[in-house]
């Protein structure tokens, strides 16, 4: 099949079994898009949303990668495995006896900013080789801490020693390494067993398509269900501009802004049309970020 221009955004429900490459790969196919990506990675053990990107959506990558995410994890403890996940060798076994108010407490150890090691079995590179390799050959490296934010950690469910957790944290976050150390922190370990993503920034699961329901589709039902290219800016602050400094910006120069300094917003032209994204500096001028293509800014208006 012949690629063609496509230009939008896919919520894609990523079943269990398959990387997020292999699923972009195949929708890109069905779309025939000659141009595509996602925003924000996910393991072949999780589901969930998964946002593709297509055409003039790419440009807008970023913005998806650094939203807020929202999972449903299942967390099993007592036992701790190699990868920090089910598919991984068990290292060790421990009973667990704990009460709720444990648990609880536990929990609440980890809201707020932490300070996370990401984990070896990660894409994370080393003089360009990704971390999991050098896992899988049995090496190990110092990984340096970073900082990130649990907005929220509720536990949902017990049964026994499995936990049922709804997590929505920033960017940068591994769910795996929240479970290994929620384990330590118990002193039972702990595992991931199940991950669902179930939020990113402003899209939720609701609004996502499964990867069979999507093959089933004929073309114009596929096309139906892409959202506008910039939909993953819907949060950012707008940003209006009249003809003569719409001009100048599209052209790469920075115009007078009234917001404040160091504020990402979406730029309109006197239209209304979509231009980009710009940034405001400190000398209150807005810069372009990400500027839409000629062919697409023409397309909006004309």
């Amino acid at each position: 099949m012949k690629c063609c221009v496509v230009d939008g955004i896919l919520l894609l429900d990523k079943p269990v079994g398959i990387s997020s490459n292999a699923a972009l790969q195949e929708a890109r196919r069905l779309l025939a898009a000659a141009k595509a990506g996602h925003a924000g990675t996910l393991d072949p053990l999780a589901s969930g949303l998964l946002p593709l990107l297509f055409g003039e959506a790419t440009r807008f990558a970023r913005f998806g990668l650094d939203s807020d995410k929202s999972y449903l994890a299942s967390v099993r403890l007592g036992v701790r495995t190699a990868t920090g996940d089910a598919e991984g060798e068990v290292l060790e076994r421990r009973v667990v006896a704990l009460d709720d108010a444990q648990v609880a407490a536990a929990l609440a150890r980890f809201r707020g900013e932490i300070t996370q090691v990401p984990p070896m079995y990660s894409a994370l590179k080393r003089e360009g080789r990704p971390l999991y390799e050098l896992a899988r050959a049995g090496k190990s490296v110092e990984r340096e801490a970073r900082q990130v934010t649990i907005h929220q950690l509720a536990l949902l469910e017990r049964n026994e020693d499995l936990l049922r957790l709804c997590v929505r944290c920033s960017k940068g976050t591994y769910i795996r390494q929240l479970a290994a150390d929620l384990g330590a922190v118990l002193g039972t370990g702990a595992h991931l067993e199940a991950l669902r993503r179930s939020g990113s920034g402003a899209f939720t699961i609701a609004e996502a398509v499964s990867l069979e329901r999507f093959r089933a589709m004929d073309e114009a039902d596929r096309q139906a269900c892409l959202r506008p290219a910039d939909s993953m800016l819907a949060m950012l602050p707008v940003a209006s501009l009249g003809a003569e400094e719409a001009l100048r910006f599209t052209q790469g120069q920075a115009v007078p802004a009234a917001m404040e300094p160091a504020q990402a917003c979406r730029v309109l032209g006197h239209d209304g049309a979509l231009l980009g994204v710009g940034e405001v500096g400190l000398d209150r001028r807005l810069r372009p970020l990400r500027l839409l293509s000629q062919r697409a800014r023409q397309g909006a208006t004309g």
